[in-house]
């Protein structure tokens, strides 16, 4: 159905149609911008959910990295931050293909709309016009016809009228009276013909008006209504199309997310603890049984030194050593009359103290995140994997040098043949380089290769359960060696190994026989006795001794000091009988006594 047609008198109902219709796509626009809005809010919280728990650049993340429901989470975390990227694609698709077309299409339909009906208003103009000349001449022509009445009848009054008097019949002579009636009816007959001429000229205009006028602007109107509502509908369309897009790539998120999850394996992950915290050591031997029933009965063997330590240390200062799971809390495990369960408790969350300088560097050292270079610090079995790991890197890193360095050679080999391609020597700086670069590797290998192998022959295996429990046992007769072996911990309670970096080096360089070696030791003390007080001091600033092995004190607090700093920057103190560290030397003013160089003892 045509509007030109049906709708010929709905002028303007047909103007607020179409403004309406403006104004929906308008509305439309604004609708599809908020969509996009939140799409483009939703993908960028998704990235910084995803952001937020990506594992940090540390430690922590290479060790995480081995679990299998962690790689499955960073899995899921990297899907999650892909599937934000499709939102933000459905974002720029609803800009570019609806808003932005949409923009320029109420821009031109606007335009559209306002010429069509500005044809109209003037056609409507014209026609109202036309009517309004068509009115004056039927009105002209109607007055004229009257006034051509009124003076014929006016004549023919006085011609039949015997009562006037000479002066009116001299006035209404025949021929002037005949004349003015005449010229009356003359102007009403060219009235009328004027009046049926333009009349006739209206009833074109305004059937021209009506049936093609009119219906032609109607008909433009109509077609641009069809295609502002063909428009919509393909934006529409459209709207649908821009997520649909997205669902394949989608559904490889949500898939990848799937396969991540169906990736976790629980005994893998359970297996993967054994690995990171495995020690090496071997479980403490069977407690020996004590027999109070009898006299200790003392041997010939034992050394004048013992006997004065027997006799100097008070009862209830003894130490058994229960290396590396009880912490040395200067109480004899004999003079104990704990339950055996509190014993085993000791056993397995205690820590064992640390006893020589030396470790008490190396555990500062780790607190403030650098640790040795052959990771003594570590126990035996973690050692040796961060070790072979080491080795693994290294041997890479070989392997990458001489893949250049065998590139190089052969572009040497090809500037030699054919000079004009490049000089030859022109590559030597480059190859010099490498070779050293190689070298230095080879050197590191060796280096961790050696260390390697130091700890894999002192990593206990299974066969010696029994031979290494005597370790463990608590008896007088317990060698220096098995003591510095039980001492060789760092302040976190790790394990160390007796020789430093630069011994292991050179003996890992150059071997010495067997027959040659002896093992070196860092000054370390024997807390089997309490040294005696040399000293007072006074703490300057609060130290707070996180670290195993320190202490805290608070300041202006006054301490007894029992080791004066051995030029490493400690200084041993003690508040009372049970309570001994070591603080920073700056930390304090130290008031020695002044025989304390004579009283002081080296071990």
């Amino acid at each position: 159905m045509s509007w030109g047609s049906e709708l010929w008198d709905q002028f303007d109902n047909l103007e607020k149609h179409t403004q309406w219709g403006i104004e929906f796509v308008e509305k439309y626009t604004k609708f599809v911008k908020e969509r996009s809005e939140i799409e483009t809010n939703y993908a960028k919280q998704i990235r910084n959910l995803s952001k937020k728990y990506q594992p940090k650049k540390n430690s922590r993340e290479e060790e995480e990295s081995k679990y299998s429901f962690c790689r499955a989470f960073l899995t899921s975390l990297n899907e999650l931050n892909d599937y934000a990227g499709q939102h933000e694609v459905i974002s720029e698709n609803l800009t570019s293909q609806i808003i932005t077309e949409l923009s320029r299409y109420l821009q031109e339909l606007k335009a559209e709309r306002k010429s069509h009906f500005h044809d109209g208003r003037k056609a409507q103009q014209h026609i109202e016009s036309s009517w309004k000349q068509l009115e004056s001449c039927k009105r002209r022509f109607e007055r004229d016809c009257k006034e051509a009445d009124r003076a014929q009848q006016y004549f023919e009054k006085m011609d039949a009228d015997i009562n006037v008097t000479k002066a009116d019949v001299e006035k209404r002579s025949s021929h002037k009276a005949r004349q003015q009636a005449q010229m009356r009816h003359q102007m009403a007959s060219d009235s009328k013909g004027e009046y049926s001429s333009y009349l006739q000229k209206f009833n074109q205009e305004q059937n021209e008006h009506y049936y093609t006028v009119i219906p032609n602007i109607f008909q433009k109107l109509q077609d641009m209504e069809e295609k502002r509502i063909d428009r919509i509908g393909v934006c529409m369309k459209t709207f649908a199309d821009v997520d649909r897009q997205v669902l394949p790539i989608v559904g490889k998120c949500l898939d990848g997310m799937t396969k991540a999850a169906e990736s976790i394996e629980p005994k893998t992950d359970s297996k993967q603890v054994v690995e990171s915290y495995k020690s090496g050591f071997e479980p403490p031997g069977d407690v020996e049984f004590e027999d109070y029933g009898q006299a200790m009965k003392r041997t010939a063997s034992e050394t004048s030194l013992s006997n004065a330590r027997d006799k100097e240390r008070p009862a209830g200062k003894s130490k058994g050593k229960l290396w590396p799971f009880i912490k040395n809390k200067n109480k004899s495990p004999k003079q104990q009359k704990e339950p055996l369960s509190h014993r085993l408790n000791d056993f397995m969350t205690s820590k064992p103290k640390m006893h020589c300088l030396r470790s008490l560097r190396r555990g500062l050292s780790l607190k403030l995140g650098s640790g040795p270079e052959d990771f003594s610090h570590l126990p035996p079995e973690q050692r040796r994997k961060k070790l072979q790991g080491k080795i693994d890197e290294l041997n890479k890193d070989i392997q990458k040098e001489m893949d250049q360095r065998d590139a190089l050679t052969k572009m040497k080999d090809v500037y030699v043949k054919n000079p004009q391609m490049g000089d030859p020597a022109s590559v030597d700086p480059r190859l010099s380089e490498i070779a050293q670069n190689i070298e230095k590797l080879q050197f590191e290998t060796q280096k961790f290769e050696g260390w390697l192998a130091e700890v894999e022959e002192r990593m206990p295996s299974k066969s010696d359960t029994h031979r290494r429990s005597g370790l463990y046992e608590t008896q007088n007769n317990t060698t220096v060696s098995n003591n510095c072996a039980q001492d060789r911990e760092s302040p976190d309670g790790s394990y160390t190994e007796e020789q430093n970096s630069e011994t292991q080096v050179k003996a890992n360089i150059n071997p010495i026989p067997p027959t040659s070696s002896t093992p070196e030791f860092d000054d370390e003390f024997d807390d089997e006795e309490t040294l005696p007080t040399i000293g007072t001091c006074k703490a300057l600033y609060p130290f707070e001794g996180h670290n195993e092995g320190t202490i805290s004190v608070a300041e202006g607090e006054l301490l007894y000091v029992i080791e004066e700093d051995k030029g490493d920057g400690w200084t041993r103190v003690r508040r009372n009988e049970d309570e001994e560290g070591y603080v920073p030397t700056s930390y304090v003013e130290v008031f020695l006594e002044t025989n304390a160089k004579g009283a002081m003892t080296y071990i």
